[in-house]
């Protein structure tokens, strides 16, 4: 987008086009699009052409399916951690759960499994 005009104070004057255009780049970064996507959109939004709405399906396509992916690896997180915390129970043990499955996440993947196992932490003073 080329620099705005400025006023005699120096403030910068945007008029109705550049505001359309500075709404469109808030909302696709609303929507998490990358710098990349935007200027593609933006530049198929000037178009206007037959072929501008599958390319920005496509864009957009790809754009979900980066997001689905995020998603499914949070909800994985979250259900590793909410076992984890829950091991904690009132964070009395000394071998801690949490510490434990930050050292160990990605190195072994049966790691979960084996410190969700009611006999790892049983007893008492751990």
């Amino acid at each position: 987008m080329p620099a705005p005009p400025r006023t005699a104070g120096g403030r910068r004057f945007y008029g109705p086009a550049e505001s359309r255009t500075l709404t469109f780049i808030r909302r696709a970064r609303e929507f998490g699009f990358a710098l990349g996507e935007i200027r593609t959109l933006l530049a198929l939004s000037a178009e206007d052409g037959r072929g501008t709405c599958r390319e920005a399906r496509a864009v957009a396509a790809r754009h979900l399916a980066e997001i689905c992916t995020k998603i499914a690896d949070l909800r994985a997180m979250e259900k590793v951690l909410a076992q984890t915390v829950a091991l904690c129970g009132t964070g009395a043990l000394s071998r801690c759960p949490v510490i434990e499955t930050l050292r160990r996440v990605g190195e072994d993947d049966g790691y979960l499994r084996a410190l969700t196992s009611p006999t790892v932490f049983s007893g008492s003073g751990r």
